[in-house]
């Protein structure tokens, strides 16, 4: 999670970066086809965000945030210092993070690919590990000095000019730099230049990447896109999305992203959304968001920043290790801020007994039969069929 500017601060209290398939049966009566009146069109369902800061609204600021989609090119860097010096190859800790890219490619359907090269030489980083304050709290001064020393250092054998991104890979020896803050620049400040180059994105990496793995640069670049963290910064971890998107869950069974995020980065396209943004009904056929053709989302919109999202869920892809699979549903609010739950999973089976490697909430997705209400916006969402295909839902709302 990026530490915020100075003068974003207020929008967060704390940085942390913590941390099967049911079978699907097709309802007893046919399914009616998706209707074919005139709808919404897609536009009247993307939401404004509202914190000015990684949030779920579609209106990212492009000059913030970089692109998601096309080449992103990152330098990886590998660094030591004086009280934590390096003894092995870098080839080691280039290849932990590879695989980031393959899994990117994957859940981008191809439209997105982190050209990753690395400068396989360590640079010694002028202070001592501990002195950059790696701990929760991490204040931005000290993690764009953190990015500056490194960046400098690496200056006389790299030209910055040539990439939109920078990581930042610490040794092993290093316990001190323990997790993996995203830096996003403040256009408010001097910032950090290499080669006439702004440095705008980088993710510095803690010890944390050997314990969660390469989707820890797919979480970190996320934000790097304007995403939000979906787990909590206070109690209860993952008690708003569980395992259901690398944004939330690193290590989550069905990391792939949401099919609303997947909107928002500009990698499911306008006419695969279908949409219901004032009252009425509305049947759609949805096909699993681990594929890229088909209808991947349904949203209801519910207000000026929250709408209801249904999306079908398979344990193949990125979620190869789904614990549940059928229609996942959830609300969105772009007015909430990152960690403070801006997506939430309605849990389709709260009596289910998890099991091994899967929580409550990796259960969530609801089944043919079964019905989502909220009374208080008169939204309803029938689950009405679903096989390997994919499934058909009907959206109402009084």
């Amino acid at each position: 999670m990026p530490p915020l500017p100075r003068h974003l601060r207020a929008f967060t209290a704390a940085l942390a970066l913590t941390s099967c398939l049911a079978t699907l049966t097709t309802a007893n009566a046919a399914a009616p086809p998706p209707s074919q009146r005139p709808h919404s069109p897609a536009t009247d369902c993307a939401l404004p965000g509202r914190t000015g800061w990684t949030d779920e609204g579609h209106n990212t600021d492009n000059t913030q945030f970089q692109r998601a989609t096309g080449t992103r090119r990152v330098l990886t860097l590998f660094v030591d210092f004086p009280d934590a010096k390096a003894t092995g190859p870098t080839k080691e800790y280039a290849a932990q993070l590879a695989p980031a890219a393959d899994w990117m490619r994957t859940a981008s359907y191809g439209r997105t690919h982190l050209a990753l090269t690395s400068l396989h030489r360590w640079i010694r980083m002028p202070a001592t590990a501990d002195s950059y304050g790696f701990r929760r709290g991490l204040t931005f001064e000290a993690h764009e000095k953190y990015v500056r020393d490194a960046i400098t250092a690496a200056d006389p054998y790299a030209d910055f000019s040539r990439y939109d991104m920078v990581y930042v890979v610490p040794t092993k020896a290093a316990s001190a730099i323990s997790f993996s803050p995203t830096y996003l620049y403040d256009p408010t400040t001097s910032g950090v230049t290499a080669d006439g180059t702004r440095i705008k994105w980088a993710v510095t990496f803690g010890q944390d990447l050997w314990r969660w793995g390469p989707k820890v640069a797919d979480h970190e670049t996320g934000h790097t896109f304007g995403l939000p963290d979906l787990y909590s910064f206070t109690s209860a971890t993952h008690q708003y999305v569980g395992g259901w998107d690398v944004m939330g869950n690193i290590a989550g069974p069905a990391p792939q992203y949401l099919g609303w995020h997947s909107w928002k980065l500009g990698w499911t396209r306008d006419a695969q959304v279908a949409c219901l943004a004032a009252p009425g009904r509305r049947t759609v056929r949805l096909t699993p968001v681990e594929r890229r053709d088909g209808t991947k989302i349904a949203v209801l919109r519910t207000g000026e920043t929250t709408a209801y999202v249904a999306e079908s869920r398979r344990a193949e892809g990125n979620d190869r290790d789904a614990c549940s699979g059928g229609v996942l549903i959830y609300q969105v609010n772009s007015a909430t801020r990152t960690g403070e739950g801006p997506v939430r999973v309605m849990n389709g089976h709260p009596s289910a007994k998890p099991h091994a490697d899967c929580t409550g909430l990796d259960l969530a997705a609801y089944t043919p039969g079964q019905t989502f209400t909220d009374p208080d916006s008169g939204v309803r969402i029938d689950v009405l069929a679903g096989d390997r295909a994919g499934d058909v839902v009907r959206l109402g709302r009084s």
